[in-house]
Parts: structure tokens; C-alpha cells; sequence
């Protein structure tokens, strides 16, 4: 059986999803589609909309065959990490191709521009360092020193969010010497942060989370199954953990903050004087938002100061240790039953016992999730959902 990869968060799962599980299927010729997924924190630092079996339980009645969790220290990272995590796993599931939603380009695109920048990789570097010193925040940084290194170059475009995660995939894979086939899939009809629904069907996660909580109707834009799955589950948002992050951040003096995960070049006083002042997320983001540092930034930050995540704890985790199995359907236990023996990393379908330090991390977040949202699961006795 030959399976396809895709990345994904599913924060919900909706028609665009769906559309992209069939059209990777579609053109990688494959039997199976394997979903490498985010758990409960995901890539820009929030919490999932809704539990992680809950988001499995959408993808596997629409389309993926096989759902396995991104580990909480690749799905909470810069999109490097993110992508190279990702990738490991796809690889380790002996999957043929892995493929990603993009905004423009073909794969040799990709390959070609990757193949750029590292033939400037050093002038590269330094037009980052020098925008950064400048006060541009890292990600703009990136797309002008991009910009000014490709000029008049038949590259991607850098500065759509899909195009940047699609090239670190591609980075990732070449760097893990992966043979998997890259298989671009264009985004249709809205883009990556569109707010509002632009199209009859086709609206990007934003635009449906953004609904959700203002009572707007989005039967629409997902499946009738994750429209009933999302009526009856509790939805979080920051504002539901921000007085457990509050509590934390007066708890501790700024010297201690700074030993989390991401925490540095001095943010943690301005973390600490802000949480003195904002009695809300919201205003406690405006007050520490800057150029400098955006917004995904400094959320990435703060869901590693809820978690208590550190940064000793986060850098010891370098690679994929295991493959986390969260869901699977009837072709995807076939599949599993074809290649478990071919498998690079020990397979988990029940934590149990287990003591590797990066799935510790996986259940700690689920516990810190719990705060806010009520479920039936958690990481110690919930088997693989099977549909």
C-alpha cells in the first residue's frame, strides 16, 4: 500500500481540508493518507479550538485514513522546528510522497529556491541580522533579506504563510535525506488569515474560529460531521487560560521566567510588568506586541510559560522519539498492519507507562488543556480512535 503525508492542525477541520486530503491522495496515487497533527497548542502559540481526539475523530470521518500526533515541542515551534518534526515522522510512517497546501509554485520551485539561499546562505544570515538590529521583527527580516538575495529569480514567493511552511518542509526533508516524492497542492478561494467568509463553501480556519464565537452559522464551510462534533464540544481561547498564565507570571520574578522555552533577549520584564496590568489577553498582547516581536512570537512564549515548559527541557528534544498513533480508519490499520515492521520509531497507541521526556511534555500540555476544556480522554487511557 503506498501512503501519502500531509501536516496539518485542523483548528477545526473544514471543506479546505477535506479538498486537500483528496487532492494529496489524488495525485501521490496512494492507498492511504497519514495526517501528522498538532495537539492541543499549536503552530502561532494558542490553544486548539477543541481536544485533539475531537479534531482526529473530523479528520478520520472525512478523508485521512491514519492520524499520528505532532510532538508539543515541534507543534508549538518557528516554522523550521515545525517542519522538520513533521517530516521525521512522515518519514518514519514510510510514506512515498508527503505533500502541502502552497499559495503559488510547483516542487522544483521550491527545490530551486532552497538551492538559492544556501548558495547565499552567508549574505543571507547577514541581511537577517542586519534588518533585525534595525528593529524589523524576525519573519519580516527574513522576507527582505529573501527579497533582496532572489530578485529577478524564478523563486516562490516567501512572504505567503503556506509558501514559507511548504519550503521548510522541502528544507527538511532534504536535510533528513528523506525519498519521499514533494507534492504541492494550491490553496483555493481564501487565504491563510482571511477573517470573513469570502466564498460560497471555502473559508480559512481563522474566518470559522472568528464565527464560532461571534454565533455566525458555519455549516458552509465544514462537514455536516464537524459541524456536529464542534455544537457539542467546549471551545477555548486564550482568554480561558490567561488567569492561570497570569498566576504564573506574578507567581515567579522575571530571572525565573526567562528559563522558559523562547523566553530572552530581556522580554521577560515586559512580560511580568504586563501581566501586573492587563486583567485580559487581549490587553496584556497590546501591551507586549511589538516590531520586534509579533504576535505568533510572544504567544509561543506565553504557551510555554503555561505548559512550563523550559527551555532545557525543550532543547533536549532534538528528534521524533516515538510515533504517537491518535486515530486511525479500517484502511489505515491495514496499512499499519503492511509497514509495522518497517517502522523507524516505536509506534504508541497507549501511554501507559512510558517515561521518554518529549511524550512527558505531550501529556503535561494535555493536562494543562483540561483546565478549560471538559473531555471524556487523556493521554494515560485513551485507545486510538478507530473509525
Amino acid at each position: 500500500m503506498r501512503a501519502v503525508g500531509i501536516t496539518v492542525e485542523y483548528n477545526p477541520f473544514h471543506n479546505g481540508h477535506s479538498h486537500h486530503a483528496k487532492e494529496a491522495k489524488h495525485h501521490a496515487q496512494a492507498d492511504v493518507v497519514v495526517a501528522v497533527m498538532s495537539g492541543h497548542f499549536v503552530q502561532r502559540g494558542e490553544p486548539a479550538i477543541v481536544d485533539k481526539w475531537t479534531r482526529t475523530t473530523m479528520a478520520l470521518q472525512n478523508g485521512v485514513d491514519i492520524v499520528i500526533e505532532l510532538p508539543y515541542v515541534f507543534s508549538t515551534a518557528v516554522a523550521p522546528r515545525f517542519a522538520s518534526g513533521a517530516i521525521a515522522l512522515l518519514d518514519a510512517m514510510q510514506c512515498s510522497a508527503f505533500a502541502f497546501g502552497n499559495e503559488q509554485g510547483e516542487a522544483k520551485q521550491f527545490y530551486h529556491t532552497l538551492a538559492l539561499l544556501k548558495e547565499h546562505q552567508q549574505h543571507y544570515q547577514a541581511l537577517i541580522h542586519q534588518a533585525v538590529k534595525q528593529g524589523l521583527s524576525y519573519p519580516r527580516a527574513m522576507a527582505y533579506a529573501f527579497t533582496s538575495i532572489t530578485k529577478q529569480q524564478d523563486v516562490i514567493n516567501l512572504t505567503m504563510p503556506n509558501n514559507i511552511l511548504g519550503f521548510h518542509y522541502i528544507e527538511a526533508a532534504v536535510a533528513q535525506n528523506s525519498t519521499m516524492q514533494a507534492l504541492t497542492i494550491p490553496r483555493i478561494a481564501s487565504a491563510y488569515h482571511d477573517a470573513s467568509f469570502t466564498h460560497e463553501s471555502i473559508a480559512s480556519a481563522t474566518a470559522i474560529r472568528k464565527a464560532l464565537f461571534t454565533g455566525q452559522p458555519i455549516e458552509n464551510f465544514v462537514p455536516p460531521t464537524s459541524a456536529a462534533l464542534l455544537r457539542q464540544k467546549t471551545k477555548v481561547t486564550w482568554d480561558d487560560y490567561y488567569p492561570y498564565l497570569r498566576h504564573t507570571l506574578l507567581q515567579w520574578p522575571p530571572e525565573f521566567i526567562a528559563t522558559f522555552a523562547d523566553v530572552n533577549e530581556g522580554i521577560e520584564f515586559a512580560l511580568w510588568r504586563a501581566a501586573k496590568k492587563a486583567t485580559t489577553f487581549n490587553d496584556f498582547i497590546t501591551l507586549v506586541t511589538s516590531k520586534r516581536y509579533t504576535t505568533a512570537r510572544i504567544q509561543r512564549m506565553l504557551t510555554h510559560i503555561l505548559v512550563g515548559v523550559t527551555q532545557k527541557e525543550r532543547d533536549a528534544c532534538v528528534a521524533p522519539s516515538y510515533i504517537r498513533l491518535l486515530g486511525m480508519t479500517s484502511t489505515g490499520q491495514a496499512y499499519l498492519r503492511t509497514v509495522k515492521k518497517q517502522l523507524t520509531l516505536p509506534l504508541i497507541s497507549r501511554v501507559g507507562k512510558q517515561q521518554d521526556p518529549m511524550l512527558a511534555l505531550d501529556c503535561k500540555a494535555t493536562q494543562i488543556y483540561q483546565l478549560a476544556a471538559s473531555q471524556h480522554y487523556n493521554d494515560f487511557t485513551a485507545p486510538p480512535i478507530i473509525i
